[in-house]
């Protein structure tokens, strides 16, 4: 199935409904939640997905598990998506909060297959097989850190999407601190106790998940410099300590304009 709305064909008695959709670049679906839960694959571009909890940035060819009745947004930079929406019952396995995985080559090439089928395909033979190894696989998940979490706090959940949404090396902990109307010290102690990490920590985080988007169109010099970074060799260790994964690994290659995937780039 491909363009077609989730509210359109939730009915039908399948435990995996695969929905292809494209988007058009910087699209956003707006705050909403599904009865299933979902696996959301960006066969190109990069995916932000908010909740309360947390902001998860999905690099391209990666997929984000979205538990069902999960209230979440997400924004789409040039993203044409391969989705699975999954009755809960079935996969009681499924994360209890969003999380961002690899998508290794099988699975790709089964949700590609997977689209194509009709909203009531076959239960029995090839379909329905599919269907079941699609599960199979996505249960094998190796989570990867792209995420930074929310504070539940009103006054913190601001700062932190507000510094997501223009993140800026110069922000400092006195700064945030005044904004709270709180000294540093309380400031820094309420914020770790939110999140887990100091603010400094945590905007550090969060430069290095803005630069996943921006390395579709831009250098890893031009990135690490847009981010306040030293050099192109500080920008690159922190993202690879970071991550697990050079920034290089996402920067759109030359001739197809996706990213790379060489293990020595």
């Amino acid at each position: 199935m491909k363009n077609v709305s989730l509210a359109d064909v939730d009915h039908v008695d399948r435990a995996v409904l695969p929905i292809g959709t494209d988007y058009p670049p910087g699209h956003v679906l707006d705050w909403h939640e599904h009865r299933r839960a979902q696996f959301l694959y960006g066969a190109t571009g990069v995916m932000v997905v908010d909740t309360a909890e947390g902001t998860w940035t999905v690099p391209p060819e990666r997929a984000v598990l979205i538990p069902a009745a999960t209230r979440h947004r997400v924004r789409m930079l040039g993203v044409s998506t391969r989705s699975l929406y999954i009755e809960p019952d079935v996969i009681p396995w499924w994360p209890v909060s969003c999380t961002v995985v690899d998508v290794p080559p099988l699975l790709r090439e089964l949700l590609l297959v997977a689209v194509e089928f009709e909203i009531d395909y076959s239960l029995s033979g090839r379909e329905g097989s599919i269907a079941a190894l699609l599960l199979h696989e996505i249960a094998e998940h190796a989570p990867l850190p792209f995420h930074v979490g929310i504070p539940a706090a009103a006054d913190l959940a601001r700062l932190c999407r507000e510094y997501l949404a223009a993140p800026d090396a110069g922000v400092t902990n006195a700064e945030w601190a005044a904004r709270a109307a709180m000294s540093e010290r309380a400031f820094t102690r309420r914020f770790r106790s939110e999140v887990g990490d100091s603010p400094a920590v945590w905007r550090g985080r969060a430069r290095l998940l803005a630069a996943v988007p921006l390395l579709r169109t831009a250098s890893v010099s031009e990135v690490g410099g847009r981010l306040g970074y030293a050099s192109p060799a500080a920008f690159t260790a922190a993202f690879t300590r970071a991550f697990g994964m050079p920034p290089s690994r996402f920067v759109a290659s030359r001739q197809g304009g996706g990213p790379s995937r060489s293990r020595n780039s």
